[in-house]
């Protein structure tokens, strides 16, 4: 049997985004007319979404960042417009709290050789995009586990959003 020497060590290449952790940052579920919403909800509430995206560098001269997926989901009960559009007390009101959730959920990537001008699209459009799918998942258990129907969230174009996150920096500056 002839020796040879192991192949040398390939240098792996670095990959040019690491994400470092995820985790859930806060979370918060609240049915605010509890226990008499469960019993009374005659039809599916009305939720209503807001996200917003958030990052920040953890230390001064390393490209090591927290991203931060923030989601707000609302429910309140369906209103039954009367005949003239209105509700049965004349006006057009929203409905009751049904309930109330909040999760931030974030994560630590680490950006390895990212040309300067292209930080803010990964940290803002490519971190969400790996966040998104675990938030997604979170928000659905907590709603369920909550007692009512799971808010399923749709895919969110992250792209549009820092567009128009920047389209609007660019008018409040102008």
């Amino acid at each position: 049997m002839s020796e040879t020497a192991p192949p040398a060590a390939e240098a792996q290449p670095v990959q040019p985004l690491t994400v470092n952790i995820q985790y859930v940052k806060d979370l918060s579920f609240e049915v605010p007319g509890a226990p008499d919403i469960y019993t009374t909800l005659r039809s599916q509430p009305n939720v209503s979404i807001n996200l917003d995206v958030q990052a920040r560098r953890i230390q001064e001269g390393q490209d090591v960042f927290e991203v931060i997926l923030q989601i707000k989901a609302e429910a309140t009960e369906a209103q039954v417009p009367a005949a003239n559009g209105q509700t049965a007390n004349g006006t057009a009101a929203e409905g009751r709290p049904v309930f109330i959730a909040e999760l931030s959920y974030a994560g630590v990537f680490t950006l390895n050789g990212v040309p300067e001008n292209t930080v803010e699209p990964v940290l803002l459009v490519e971190c969400p995009r790996l966040l998104f799918p675990y938030a997604r998942n979170i928000l659905a258990d907590v709603t369920r586990d909550g007692g009512f129907p799971p808010v399923l969230l749709q895919p969110i174009d992250f792209v549009s959003l820092w567009q128009s996150r920047r389209a609007q920096g660019a008018t409040a500056t102008a």
